[in-house]
């Protein structure tokens, strides 16, 4: 797709003295009051340094929670506006309404280059209604919009889709940054282009496995998920967490893989134990060996060097989801040494990695090569969606 980047809105002078609406997401986790992970508020900064340093009148729209129309005090973004101040080390305003008098009040005693936070658009049931009546009272505050929250990209609202349209709108440097990574992970890559999809339940990635069978070359399927297709190829997997309702489902995808040229890729050895708890007692084995009374809770050596053997070979790769119980160890011996071959990969130049998805994210960050791969993305629902071949309605309105 075709989109305008902060460098049209930027060019020529173009943003200075001009009120610019910028879509983040500032739904960041809270503890006792308090933002407890600024990863979000960090990532948005260069986008609010440059246009603020255009002298442009940055204006933040965002999200909080669910308060499902009505006015929570506890879901305000006030205190969001401090730490995002913190994090740009400069005073950010503050107003309590996203439309309106307070808002336009606010609004208009800005200067060029003052950033200010609107407060949350889902006190405004109209919000998530995708109401046209909204996004105008929001555009009248507003010359130019900028989405910088690809994370909230997936749904059609007033303030990521409705607005888009009625103002000139452009892709944030986050929101640039993902497209581009997503779009050379996917919409031409350079092959061959290998995917590993871990978790618990197929039936959470149904349409994922289905859109990147006939897009990718090599499908490593990994975590407790991997058990249904063991299961659903005859193999007996004791007590381990699987899905036989999906035994028929799996079988459909890997005829479609086979059809399609892509290698679908599934465990040969895997490290089972008799409970789930750190440092239970545990041990290797073949899948076709698996005891009655133990559960799979992690891939083995063999196939962990299988899959990094395969990748050395790859030029791009796709990561959602751990291949084993990585919360717990001794069972993140899988999901560490695959990151960390990946990663080893894209710093020598020969493999372009983009990884996303809460769990994803938490097991690179425990593998300590979270900065390592070419992108990973924190946008969860939305990046898992991409990856489902869906059209999301945040980005499809920024298309020229």
């Amino acid at each position: 797709m075709a989109f305008r980047t902060l460098d049209d809105l930027l060019a020529g002078g173009g943003a200075s003295g001009k009120r610019v609406l910028l879509r983040a997401d500032l739904n960041v986790p809270m503890q006792d009051g308090t933002v407890s992970d600024l990863t979000r508020l960090e990532r948005l900064t260069p986008t609010i340094r440059e246009l603020s340093a255009a002298g442009a009148k940055v204006i933040v729209l965002s999200h909080f929670d669910r308060p499902k129309g009505r006015r929570v005090p506890e879901m305000s973004l006030r205190p969001v506006a401090a730490a995002l101040g913190a994090v740009l080390g400069r005073a950010v305003g503050f107003a309590e309404d996203c439309i309106g008098p307070e808002a336009e009040r606010v609004v208009a005693s800005m200067a060029p280059g003052d950033v200010v936070v609107l407060e949350n658009t889902r006190f405004h049931a109209g919000e998530e209604k995708n109401d046209e009546a909204l996004a105008r009272a929001m555009a009248a505050l507003g010359d130019a919009y900028v989405n910088d929250a690809f994370s909230a990209a997936h749904r059609a609202h007033a303030s990521t889709e409705a607005l888009a349209h009625l103002l000139p709108a452009y892709a944030g440097r986050l929101m640039q940054a993902e497209l581009e990574a997503l779009g050379a992970a996917l919409g031409s890559p350079k092959r061959p282009v290998a995917a590993i999809v871990g978790g618990a339940k197929v039936s959470t990635k149904l349409d994922l496995l289905g859109n990147l069978v006939g897009r990718v070359d090599l499908l490593a399927i990994g975590g407790a998920m991997a058990n249904t297709f063991l299961a659903a190829r005859g193999l007996a997997v004791g007590k381990s967490l699987q899905e036989p309702e999906l035994h028929d489902t799996a079988r459909g995808i890997m005829a479609t893989a086979e059809a399609a040229g892509c290698t679908l890729l599934l465990p040969q050895d895997a490290v089972v134990a008799r409970e789930l708890r750190e440092n239970a007692p545990s041990q290797i084995v073949p899948v076709t060996a698996i005891p009655a009374d133990a559960m799979v809770l992690d891939l083995g050596p063999i196939s962990v060097a299988d899959l990094l053997a395969r990748l050395a070979s790859a030029r791009t790769l796709v990561w959602n989801g751990p291949l084993g119980a990585f919360e717990t160890p001794p069972f993140d011996a899988a999901t560490v040494r695959a990151a960390k071959g990946a990663a080893g990969l894209t710093q020598a130049g020969t493999l372009l990695s983009v990884a996303g998805g809460g769990d994803t994210v938490a097991a690179l960050r425990h593998a300590g090569v979270l900065d390592q791969f070419s992108y990973v993305s924190t946008a969860g629902g939305a990046f898992l969606e991409w990856l489902e071949g869906k059209t999301l309605p945040g980005v499809a309105a920024l298309d020229v």
